[in-house]
């Protein structure tokens, strides 16, 4: 298997978690996003990290010609069965095994704060055509909502060193001398109608959650019953969905 972040890892276990419980990503975002890279029915996408193809299936409306690449097993499967034509590579985004400049455009879902930043920018960079542009997307939890914030602290408790979006570490990789233009930012409305099975999927999804041994993992998910309790049988789940986007320099 190539290498992956060791945190990462547990994602392979958590696939089937991952598609029942992960949210898609809202029209509106995944539109913005195609129109600021410039993706058309002719366009060579990479999608990197697809992961289950979440977001993999909703771009692949707007890009014909789109390539997945996820280095994990029990995450592609999924994808290869829904989508079963659309090309699956089994890489990681610091080893992109395509040619340099083949591709207009390279997305990133949920994703780059796992990627060993740097050397990602340069693979990207390097399969990418002179112009080319990177978009990253991701669903971050709105927890301006209280029981969105006490779920937040409960995942607090476990995170340690893992990797998060949040912590926006990645971004130091696009400050001065990046080999890309300065990020574009947009942020979008965005909500998952759940059941607690679904909000219970949605958690064990989470890397941290998945690698923990079964009788911690049950704690954890009775929790998540506690803090759901009150929100009746069906519940939305809201998200704000940041969208950046940059080129090639």
């Amino acid at each position: 298997m190539p290498a992956v972040h060791a945190g990462a890892q547990a994602f392979g276990g958590a696939g089937d978690a991952y598609e029942r419980g992960r949210p898609t990503y809202p029209a509106d975002a995944v539109a913005w996003m195609a129109m600021s890279l410039g993706v058309d029915a002719d366009a060579r996408v990479v999608d990197l990290a697809a992961g289950t193809g979440k977001f993999t299936r909703v771009l692949s409306s707007f890009a014909p010609r789109l390539i997945a690449v996820e280095p994990l097993q029990g995450m592609w499967r999924h994808l290869h069965a829904a989508s079963p034509e659309l090309p699956v590579v089994a890489a990681t985004a610091e080893r992109i095994p395509l040619r340099n400049q083949s591709v207009d455009a390279v997305t990133v879902a949920q994703a780059f704060h796992w990627f060993r930043a740097e050397e990602a920018l340069g693979e990207i960079r390097r399969v990418l055509r002179p112009g080319g542009r990177l978009g990253m997307v991701w669903n971050r939890r709105d927890q301006s909502v209280p029981w969105v914030a006490e779920l937040g602290r409960l995942l607090d408790r476990y995170e340690r060193d893992t990797p998060r979006f949040a912590k926006g570490l990645w971004a130091k990789a696009f400050e001065s001398n990046a080999p890309f233009t300065p990020l574009e930012e947009r942020s979008f409305r965005h909500e998952q109608e759940l059941d607690l099975a679904g909000l219970q999927d949605r958690v064990g999804s989470v890397s941290f959650v998945a690698a923990l041994d079964a009788d911690e993992k049950a704690r954890v998910l009775d929790e998540v019953a506690g803090i759901a309790s009150g929100l009746g049988e069906r519940f939305a789940l809201p998200y704000v969905t940041e969208v950046f986007c940059c080129s090639r320099r």
